[in-house]
């Protein structure tokens, strides 16, 4: 499945006229906004966002449309994902644009957007692959992502705080990742492991982030992800996409135990990069 409802990483070049990759970040910086101040689900955000990339994958769009095509795909994620029929309504996704878009427009954007996703608006996520530990690796089931990062995470041999920690640490450099336009390039699982490579150098950076416990859960050895990782890390360091600060600032709240101002080194050590054989 995960390969499938992929979009293009080439969009931008071959399809759009009148947006960049820039605008796009724009535009997930604000999503991100949107679901914290909706309180969606991690899950609502990743698949409004794979819904943008998808239509934008078929569809050319001008720029004073790219807003409204980020609300929309933001209500029908929420509409796939959440429980509340309030986070369901479409006159609150037109009230967070400050009525820029009528109900009408939201609705007839709704309409295309669904019919250039063919109704297919399931599909895994990064998230998918960071928190659905059973379905991604075919472990037990676990009653918590604690039990889950106690057991994957070695040699970290974590206590109950500092897997919350790691396990914030994860999904902060996840949603970075949503920012950039190349990561599209790879598959959520990759970027999720990339993202796993990258928390475990920076709570231990002394410590190679991966091993054979690691590799054959997640399926990846670490030049399959390469480049993922020194995305994420670019990312982490504010080298790419600096000036869009949402996700930075949402982290850095406590109950994310502020895991955005966490220090990471400057370059990750060529040994780390290599594969592990024991």
């Amino acid at each position: 499945v995960e390969p499938l409802r992929r979009p293009s990483p080439e969009y931008f070049q071959k399809i759009q006229k009148f947006i960049s990759p820039k605008m796009r970040a724009v535009l997930v910086d604000w999503l991100v906004e949107v679901a914290e101040e909706f309180k969606l689900r991690a899950e609502t955000l990743y698949l409004a966002i794979s819904y943008v990339d998808r239509f934008l994958t078929k569809n050319v769009v001008t720029r004073d449309k790219l807003q409204l095509l980020g609300v929309t795909a933001m209500l029908v994620a929420a509409k796939y994902e959440e429980i509340e029929s309030y986070k369901m309504k479409v006159n609150k996704y037109t009230d967070i644009t400050d009525n820029t878009y009528t109900k009408q427009q939201v609705v007839k954007m709704e309409a295309d957007l669904l019919k250039s996703l063919n109704f297919e608006i399931g599909g895994p996520t990064v998230t998918t692959f960071l928190r659905q530990c059973k379905c991604t690796y075919g472990a037990p089931e676990f009653t918590s992502m604690d039990v889950f990062l106690t057991i994957y995470f070695s040699p970290l041999k974590v206590q109950c705080t500092s897997s919350k920690k790691l396990e914030s640490l994860c999904s902060y450099l996840s949603e970075l990742s949503l920012l950039d336009y190349d990561c599209i390039s790879y598959l959520p699982s990759v970027v999720a492991a990339a993202c796993l490579f990258v928390a475990r150098f920076t709570v231990r950076p002394k410590t190679h982030p991966w091993n054979l416990t690691l590799q054959q859960n997640t399926g990846y050895k670490v030049s399959d992800m390469q480049k993922p990782i020194f995305f994420i890390h670019e990312l982490q360091l504010g080298i790419r996409c600096p000036d869009h600060k949402a996700i930075r600032e949402k982290y850095e709240d406590a109950k994310f135990w502020r895991v955005s101002k966490m220090a990471s080194l400057q370059e990750i050590p060529a040994c780390f990069l290599e594969d592990r054989n024991k």
